[in-house]
């Protein structure tokens, strides 16, 4: 019997370390690099070898899984003096499970070719939940005889593959699906809202939906937490906002109008500012409920209004024409001047949410 792949298993997050959990219980010997080392102390104890760079995680290996944060770490992952590209040996295969760009995604793949190496973004969707389960769905920018020599390794910690057939079609796939949840995310809020503000019991509006074409995977998963005012992440505010920037960039490179897709950014945008960053997406309903819920969270609607005032920012962005898009203070696409946020109503200081429509009278 062949001897299994050797595998390098570069960020061990939220999501990283359940899959690389899963690589091991497959059988396959690991190694595994992160930049916080203790976030890999669990696979350590396991029997994971530990590396002390990308690198050396990645010099022997067969096959080499990158899960990190931005399009920006993948690229100096792979591309740097001392990436991957330049140290993983010859016929190892590189696979980046990051929500990343596409045309990094074929740069790097191209790239990985001439070097004598097989390069492909395999971005995933099941968040948490999936991870942990082994059941996550992978989107995979390559064909399926590309992915055959690492197919079993992929089906340790997957329910689902799907090849796209070409370098970079993953990721348009996975931010596909990214655009799709944006507008269902919204759904659920206004939904939810619509039902609370109405006198109804949000759990039983929720079943109702659930048994028609309203229903949605935010609406099954992820409404009940909501319900429940559980905030806490499965998939963070801040890496789906990611998600939608690369979309929406994406978007306007190919002259292409995403409404739904901006209207949700812009909501996830301000619940990041507010310091949502570290929450879950479903947090997107806080935006609709009294300051008083907000702040419970952690949340604070000053940040909103200092972050909009040009006079105080000192980013040293023109704010009339929005930020760069790699800007980290809200993520390449401006909030207008006059601070409105969803849908055109204002925030006020009354103590309602952003998205509560005012009683005047």
């Amino acid at each position: 019997m062949a001897s299994k792949q050797k595998v390098a298993f570069i960020g061990t997050g939220i999501m990283g370390a359940p899959i690389a959990g899963h690589i091991m219980d497959a059988g396959y010997p690991v190694v595994v690099y992160n930049r916080t080392k203790a976030k890999a102390e669990a696979l350590l104890e396991r029997g994971a070898a530990w590396a002390a760079s990308p690198a050396e995680a990645a010099r022997d290996a067969d096959v080499v899984f990158t899960m990190v944060g931005y399009p920006q770490d993948v690229e100096e992952i792979y591309l740097a003096s001392e990436g991957l590209l330049a140290t993983a040996k010859k016929g190892a295969y590189l696979i980046d499970l990051t929500t990343s760009s596409p045309e990094l995604a074929r740069d790097i793949a191209e790239a990985a070719q001439v070097d004598g190496k097989t390069a492909f973004d395999c971005p995933v969707t099941g968040g948490e939940t999936g991870a942990v389960a082994g059941t996550l769905t992978l989107i995979v920018g390559a064909t399926e005889r590309d992915v055959a020599p690492v197919r079993p390794i992929l089906e340790s910690f997957s329910s689902k593959i799907c090849c796209f057939n070409g370098a970079g079609k993953g990721q348009a796939a996975k931010l596909a699906n990214q655009i799709a949840l944006a507008g269902s995310m919204v759904g659920m809020a206004d939904s939810l809202a619509f039902a609370q503000q109405c006198g109804l019991d949000q759990n039983q509006v929720r079943d109702l939906i659930m048994s028609g074409t309203g229903a949605s995977g935010a609406m099954e998963s992820l409404a009940p937490k909501s319900i429940d005012g559980d905030y806490k992440p499965g998939f963070m505010v801040q890496h789906f906002l990611k998600d939608l920037n690369l979309a929406l960039q994406v978007a306007e490179d190919r002259e292409i109008s995403l409404p739904g897709a901006e209207t949700a950014f812009t909501l996830y945008d301000m619940l990041d500012v507010i310091g949502g960053s570290s929450l879950g997406t479903q947090a997107i309903t806080l935006l609709y409920q009294e300051e008083a819920d907000a702040v419970a969270a952690g949340l604070d609607w000053s940040q909103y209004t200092s972050q909009m005032d040009d006079d105080s920012c000192d980013c040293g962005c023109d704010h009339e024409h929005g930020h760069d898009h790699d800007h980290e203070c809200c993520h390449g696409h401006h909030h207008d001047d006059d601070h409105e946020c969803c849908h055109g109503h204002h925030h006020d200081h009354d103590g309602e949410g952003c998205c509560r429509h005012h009683d005047e009278n």
